[in-house]
């Protein structure tokens, strides 16, 4: 297909429909479409189509009918108009980091969010509004130059929205609270194509779902959030410790992180040592216990604070130091990249059990492929002090969270790596809490109750409030009750 001058050229498409049907997309009703958006119309015949549709998990291999990549909230409503008027199954796509890769449907109408990715920062009141296409970096380079920044996730390349959507940690949250308790407002596109700002003034409900209850109840086209004081430069760091280390690592780490001061978070990482430069090569692809840590204070306390980590086992490696704030938000990007092929299985935990320390060690000494890792993340500290029922995210009794990310290059080993990840995470659920992080969930999983508990049904009443059609369903779905 090309669009000329106006002039629509193209082949008949089939796209899906809500109600499971098909339906033939003829050159009428792309040109309704085009006289509709500002945005770029693409469609699989056209020469950037399969790089445009293309998301992070190479596992998720989708073609859709029809893509049109938004410029601004405008073509959100008409976009959402134009799928209602022809019922078309319709997916919603930010920066297409989502392991599930809900975003990509075999013959759906995709509204691409991508390219809206401005981020305005006012320092002196202390807020961003932020686009719904915008990455972690392109947030963390913004605030940044204020010293300021919002508690994100640890990869740049992350997309806001889903981050946000579904609850949002990483480095700062245990200082600062979840991605979602520094959420202010958000502009909302519903199913019936109205624009709303929500807050916890107006559409309440509606922002209250919206804090970690995914992309159920509308297309975000705008963020407000809180900024803090943090940076430009952290004391930071990994320390790496060898294979054989870990479980009494791991045990020290525990009580370590049972009296932690905020200001510093501490990850857990099992993997092969990537090349980082301060390994000396024979460490490279050897089996490791990573402890990577930030502390958002002062530089010496958190020098003071870092310290005793030296001591919990006798490391390989030191990486403590200060480092650049947006620099340590890129550090996992190398092993990161888009292309390789991921699974993931998660669980939320209260405590570091001797049990669950035991399985972290077994399955570790067996990870199925070389960029397969294993990660612990310490969570506690402002993200507990909020009740379950404040925000849509219910986990706020939450220790650690766990998540096993088998990733690998080739399809053939697809197979010894999936088995590999569910077989760990059966072997882990008697310990855990029976909760999840919604971004956390994979393609194959059914574990949507999981992941909002007691918020379940409150979230069903909204969803049946502004999409009782459940327009909004590829996604982790809740149903309208």
């Amino acid at each position: 297909m090309r669009i000329t001058n106006g002039e629509v050229i193209m082949a008949e498409l089939q796209a899906r429909l809500l109600n499971g049907e098909t339906k033939t997309l003829n050159n009428d009703i792309i040109a309704d479409l085009r006289g509709r958006v500002r945005g770029q119309i693409v469609l699989p015949d056209d020469s950037d189509y399969d790089e445009i549709r293309q998301i992070w998990n190479a596992m998720i291999d989708r073609r859709p009918a029809l893509i049109v990549r938004c410029s601004g909230t405008a073509d959100v409503i008409h976009a959402i108009q134009f799928a209602r008027q022809y019922q078309l199954l319709t997916s919603i796509r930010g920066a297409g980091h989502n392991i599930a890769g809900k975003s990509l449907c075999e013959g759906a109408f995709l509204i691409d969010l991508s390219t809206m990715r401005s981020v305005q920062v006012d320092p002196v009141s202390r807020v961003a509004i932020v686009g719904p296409g915008a990455t972690l970096g392109d947030v963390d380079h913004e605030t940044q130059a204020y010293g300021l920044a919002v508690p994100v996730g640890i990869n740049s390349t992350t997309g806001i929205a889903g981050l946000t959507l579904g609850g949002g940690f990483g480095w700062l949250s245990r200082t600062h609270g979840l991605t979602i308790d520094n959420l202010i407002a958000i502009e909302v596109v519903t199913a019936a194509g109205e624009r709303l700002r929500c807050d916890t003034k107006n559409h309440a409900d509606l922002f209250w779902a919206s804090c970690g209850g995914g992309g159920n109840f509308g297309v975000v086209t705008s963020f407000e959030f809180r900024l803090h004081p943090v940076g430009p430069e952290v004391m930071a760091g990994p320390i790496i410790f060898p294979f054989e280390q870990a479980r009494s690592v791991l045990h020290s780490y525990r009580e370590f992180c049972a009296n932690c001061p905020e200001e510093l978070t501490v990850w857990a990482v099992i993997r092969n040592a990537p090349p980082l430069p301060f390994l000396s090569p024979e460490v490279h692809g050897t089996r490791v216990l990573i402890l990577v840590a930030l502390y958002t204070g002062a530089m010496d306390a958190g020098e003071k604070a870092l310290a005793p980590l030296r001591k919990l086992g006798q490391p390989i490696a030191d990486g403590f130091g200060p480092h650049p704030f947006v620099g340590f938000q890129q550090a996992f990007d190398p092993l990161l990249t888009p292309g390789a092929r991921n699974y993931w299985k998660s669980h939320n935990f209260t405590e570091l059990s001797d049990g669950l320390i035991d399985k972290l060690v077994e399955y570790g000494d067996n990870l199925p492929s070389s960029e397969t890792e294993i990660f612990v993340a310490q969570m506690g500290g402002a993200t507990n002090r909020v009740a379950p029922d404040t925000s849509a995210y219910p986990h706020r009794d939450v220790a650690f969270i766990m998540n096993v990310h088998a990733r690998w290059e080739a399809v053939d080993q697809d197979d010894t790596c999936v088995t590999w990840a569910r077989e760990f995470y059966e072997a882990t659920k008697p310990l855990a809490t029976g909760g999840v992080y919604v971004n956390f969930i994979s393609e194959d999983e059914d574990r949507v109750q999981g992941a909002y508990g007691t918020n379940y049904n409150r979230l069903a009443k909204v969803k049946a409030k502004y999409d009782p059609d459940n327009f909004f369903r590829l996604n982790q779905n809740i149903t309208p009750s």
